[in-house]
């Protein structure tokens, strides 16, 4: 083999190495929404979750209300205080492929998205955005019923596994309470063989 071809499939393979290493690491360190598994029916887990403040926002474009949210837990509020970021990331009704740890609504006004904050903050202890487009908001305590999946969360495949999970679901004469949203848990960049998805609802 000629010895540039060698040089070359080394660098690949070294910056193959570094990709990899580089999203198993913000994997690990990124915190995430903690809950307790239930039981499992189908492989559909049953899991319950704390009760947590979001920092929430609407915007015309995913893009702009991820911006404007970053900006918040960038220090963007009263405190000038820096928010570490949580996954997964919630998406409801949207389409574009965004990985970052937020929630996220289609409406007729545009995209509502929500940033996780991380545990101990409490309403009365979370920054206060100085943006007033930003607003803290808190999800109670919920039951969810979750899929999980690989590879990248397309439209089409997000569709394919909301049936799966409502089908099972009805099989097992489990409730839903509202439609079926997204999460995603890895950084844009992170490999599709990485990263970790999931079909979710509430359930009753």
């Amino acid at each position: 083999m000629h010895r540039a071809t060698k040089w070359a499939l080394a660098a690949a393979g070294g910056l193959a190495a570094a990709w990899i290493g580089r999203s198993l690491y913000l994997a690990a360190a990124t915190d995430r929404v903690r809950y307790a598994t239930v039981r499992t029916v189908d492989g559909v887990e049953i899991r319950r979750y704390p009760r947590t403040v979001l920092a929430e926002t609407t915007a015309g474009t995913e893009r702009a209300a991820f911006r404007r949210l970053a900006g918040y837990i960038a220090g963007e509020n009263r405190a000038g205080d820096e928010v570490a970021m949580t996954a997964p990331v919630r998406t409801e009704g949207a389409e574009v492929a965004m990985t970052a740890p937020v929630r996220s609504t289609e409406t007729e006004t545009g995209v509502t998205m929500a940033f996780y904050l991380p545990g101990e903050y409490t309403p009365e202890t979370a920054p206060e955005p100085t943006d007033p487009a930003v607003e803290l908001v808190v999800e109670d305590t919920r039951k969810l019923a979750v899929t999980s999946f690989s590879w990248t969360a397309s439209a089409a495949r997000v569709r394919k596994y909301e049936r799966e999970l409502l089908d099972t679901l009805a099989a097992h004469e489990l409730q839903p309470q509202g439609e079926p949203f997204l999460l995603r848990y890895d950084d844009p960049l992170t490999p599709p063989f990485l990263r970790r998805n999931e079909v979710a609802v509430e359930i009753a």
